[in-house]
């Protein structure tokens, strides 16, 4: 069994100034330090005692804390947008889900060149006997809808027609319910051709009575009518069809429920909007995400021909909807852009958000390193994004503001904020363009706030560098991201402490724990207490994704869950509902002792992995210490020693060579060695044969799903990283931008030295690390909400966590407090049927300046005190 020591306890009065760090970094600052100091020295005593009994009774489920609240202090104060949602449509976050557009390639412009398994009838069937075809010519609908569908009806008593699908299962509909149902048309069929649209089941069965129009005339007319549902089904399809002969010509096959949000036609899945609406979000941060910054810069342009895979431009996504493209999503699928810029605004509008878009920087990003080097095209995305500012802000007689005011919306939305990029790999590239951008505005609109960022990661040489860029240039707000697991949230909690105050502000634009359990909800819970306490600092902050289809998940944590009838909110989501409808006015200084904490060596086995690449290794090499061989490995004889999981590709031994050779697997680790191994270097030679990626070396291996693993030229072969896996959820340990050589032998090296690890690339220091970090489990900030004081605890360990409370001499409070709470298993997920993780409200009695109070393991608690 692994030795394992105690960290050495920590005085009284530097265990209470330091654990969790004092809670006004900024403002206040001095008088906070010295009013805390005093609670420190008068509550010596009590802090010692506490730290004799946590080693008693955390054996017996309950661990003691303090928690001293320094109510006469003043910290950061919070503003009301501190807390907001972003939007990007992946996982069929709009079509298919918050668009509440029920048809799928209602305009008939899937393509294989957008995906491999789409064409222009995607989702749909043809019916009858008559002559059915998608067809892109003259006759088309206008030039950025340029697929339509044409029939050629032979008389026959059933006609000819199409049946359109849905989404996933099907069209869902609902007894009693109405639906909007439109189509575009034309014919030549002199005396009209008559059409007859229908709700069925998959079945057949008729969900609501059939509606007939007659087409009339050979130019474009939209044809409109409405369902009232006579059945309940998640699986329903619209069926079109024609009668007569003659050929007849239609597009933008259209429905809709009646009952959306706000009642807006063509507008919102209520239920999805009454959701985002609930958690009372102070920004809405559009489109995105991976999509704004990768496909071609162009825009449609009849002359250089039609742009597919185009980045998300906004003047695509406004105007009638029958004249928005359809744009290939970077997330795979096809995006009707009927959920534009436009309703993005009038959204957050709605819901009392401010909008926040992201527009191109020309500099791709998510895995991807090009910049585009086009002057004209850049000046070209610096005026779309003044133009952008005029159509959200200026007045009804301005260029772009008439045409928001044609949208229905004269008022301006008052845009204040708008962000350039998103996570570019390369920083000076981006900056450059950037700085442009920014000139741009600022000269035109210097009230706008624009925001820069520093990359996809949390730290590394892409996230330094363009920290110091934008440092240097007196940038307003950089925008960070980082998805990383719950043991890096719990570290992590003073992230932003020592962050210059002077600084950029920070924009924490996309953040969540590797999972949707309740144990990342609760990491991220820990990690919230930090942004707030540092709210001088952290001025935005918003979980990401937003929304996942059930029937089309493509990253996963997500905030809020969907099928075609149904939604609910993860334990993430409940969180951050919390907080955001809990935020107060300004942070109160406070302090809580801390957990004792295990230490020790980083012990663990060896291993091999690739990801969508093949690679070979060789002469696998582990020595102690001490120099004597733990383990030696040169293949000559085969590879009993090594450990494979089910389906990890293809490993075969080839001319003293091991050999991974399904270069499309992932994640196809085999380990060896002992558990228990410790201070040692491991030796191996590796070499990519082909594939998207490089190689990966594992180190410190406990199972498939706690390890350690030098990744070199992941992501696409973009960059290179150390990784920490706890649970199977990654947190990056050391980056940089190494890219790997197809053919080419590396000789690398790991060295491992109690909690610090030293890597060697072909004899030369790549990099190092230190993993010493405490996962604290227990953390706190307290605010101010008006004449509330609001005592928010996190407590992230399977302890009870009994704390002794102290708001200060002369503190005066109502003898009650207001308990909301969220606990349960860690392991809890929400889901449609289950919702184990939801908050409980209580009363809390015998509150007093200074009380105890239990707080369940593994639990989210937001204490409510009214001050007198």
């Amino acid at each position: 069994m692994p030795r394992i020591r105690w960290r050495p306890a920590l005085t009284a009065v530097a265990l209470l100034m330091t654990a969790n760090a004092l809670q006004a970094p900024a403002s206040g600052a001095q008088d906070t330090a010295r009013d805390t100091a005093v609670n420190a020295a008068q509550d010596t005593a009590d802090a010692q005692d506490t730290l004799a009994a946590q080693s008693t009774t955390a054996a017996q489920g309950t661990t003691d804390y303090t928690l001293d609240v320094n109510t006469r202090g003043k910290g950061p104060r919070i503003d009301d947008t501190m807390y907001g949602v972003f939007y990007e449509d992946i996982n069929r976050a709009a079509d298919g889900g918050l668009y509440a557009e029920l048809v799928q390639n209602r305009s008939f412009e899937y393509s294989r060149a957008d995906n491999a398994s789409y064409t222009p009838m995607t989702a749909w069937t043809p019916t009858g006997t008559g002559a059915v075809a998608a067809v892109d010519d003259g006759n088309r609908l206008n030039e950025r809808n340029r697929t339509y569908l044409r029939l050629d009806p032979d008389g026959s008593a059933e006609g000819t027609g199409v049946v359109n699908s849905g989404y996933s299962t099907g069209i869902a509909v609902a007894e009693g319910k109405r639906y909007d149902v439109s189509v575009w048309a034309r014919t030549d069929r002199p005396a009209g051709t008559p059409l007859t649209l229908a709700l069925r089941g998959a079945d057949g069965a008729a969900l609501a009575p059939p509606l007939r129009v007659t087409a009339r005339g050979d130019t474009w007319a939209k044809y409109t009518g409405r369902f009232t549902a006579t059945a309940t089904s998640a699986a329903g399809r619209l069926a079109v069809t024609a009668g007569g002969t003659g050929t007849v010509r239609l597009d933008m096959i259209s429905l809709f429920p009646k009952d959306t949000y706000k009642g807006r036609p063509g507008g919102l899945r209520k239920d999805l909007a009454e959701k985002i609406a609930a958690l009372e979000p102070g920004f809405v941060r559009f489109p995105g995400g991976c999509l704004v910054n990768t496909g071609s810069h162009q825009g449609y342009d009849e002359a250089s021909g039609f742009q597919r895979k185009r980045s998300y431009q906004w003047k695509d996504t406004i105007g009638p909807v029958e004249q928005r493209p359809t744009n290939a999503n970077f997330w795979g699928y096809n995006q009707s852009y009927g959920l534009g810029y436009y309703e993005y605004f009038q959204y957050a509008e709605d819901i009392g958000a401010m909008a926040l878009p992201v527009v191109p920087a020309l500099v791709t990003g998510c895995g991807q390193n090009q910049a585009t080097d086009d002057p004209a095209l850049l000046r070209r995305h610096i005026q779309d994004t003044l133009d952008l500012i005029e159509f959200a802000n200026g007045p009804a007689t301005s260029a772009w503001g008439r045409k928001r005011a044609a949208m229905g919306h004269p008022k301006p939305f008052g845009l204040t904020h708008i962000e350039v990029g998103n996570e570019e790999n390369l920083p000076d590239a981006f900056f450059e363009r950037f700085t442009e951008f920014r000139k741009a505005v600022e000269a035109r609109y210097p009230d706008i706030t624009v925001i820069s960022n520093s990359g996809p990661d949390d730290s590394g040489s892409t996230f330094d560098r363009a920290w110091q860029l934008n440092r240097d240039a007196q940038v307003d707000m950089v925008d960070e991201h980082y998805y990383n697991s719950p043991q890096w949230f719990l570290e992590n909690n003073d992230r932003y402490d020592g962050y210059d105050r002077s600084g950029p502000k920070v924009f924490l634009g996309e953040y969540a724990s590797q999972d949707n359990r309740f144990r990342n909800a609760l990491a991220e819970a820990a990690f919230m207490t930090g942004l707030e306490r540092n709210a001088d600092v952290v001025e935005l902050a918003s979980y990401a994704p937003l929304l996942a289809h059930t029937g089309a998940v493509q990253w996963r944590p997500d905030m809020i869950w969907f099928d075609n009838t149904r939604s609910w909110g993860s334990t993430s989501y409940e969180t951050q509902k919390l907080f955001m409808t809990n935020v107060g006015d300004r942070v109160v200084p406070s302090t809580a002792s801390a957990t004792p904490a295990l230490s020790g060596p980083i012990e663990g086995a060896i291993g091999l992995s690739t990801w969508a690449t093949s690679a070979a290794y060789d002469d696998v090499h582990v020595t102690g210490e001490d120099g004597a061989t733990l383990f030696d490995e040169d293949f000559s004889g085969g590879d009993s020693r090594w450990t494979k999981a089910a389906g990890t590709g293809a490993w075969t031994v080839e001319d003293g060579r091991y050999v991974q050779s399904d270069a499309a697997a992932e994640n196809t680790l085999v380990t060896a060695g002992d558990p228990a191994w410790r201070n040692y270097d491991l030796n191996v030679k590796a070499t990519k044969r082909s594939g998207k990626e490089g190689f990966l070396v594992a180190f410190g291996v406990k199972d498939t799903g706690n390890y350690y693993w030098w990744n070199l030229g992941g992501w696409n072969n973009s960059r290179s990283a150390v990784e920490k896996a706890v649970g199977g959820a990654k947190q990056s340990m050391a980056e940089n931008g190494t890219t790997i050589e197809t053919g080419r032998e590396y000789d690398l090296r790991v060295s491992v030295r109690g909690r610090q690890v030293t890597l060697f690339l072909d004899g030369k220091e790549w990099g190092s690390f230190t993993d010493d970090k405490v996962a604290e489990p227990f953390r706190q900030v307290v605010t101010r909400d008006g004449k509330d004081l609001v005592v928010k605890v996190v407590n992230a360990q399977d302890a009870a966590a009994r704390t002794t409370i102290d708001l200060g001499r002369g503190a005066r409070v109502a003898p009650t407090a207001r308990l909301t709470t969220l606990s349960g298993d860690p392991d809890a997920v929400n889901t449609a049927d289950d919702l184990p993780i939801t908050p409980r409200t209580s009363t809390l009695t015998g509150v007093g300046a200074h009380f105890t109070h239990t707080f369940p393991p593994n639990s989210i608690t937001f204490v409510r005190l009214g001050l007198r």
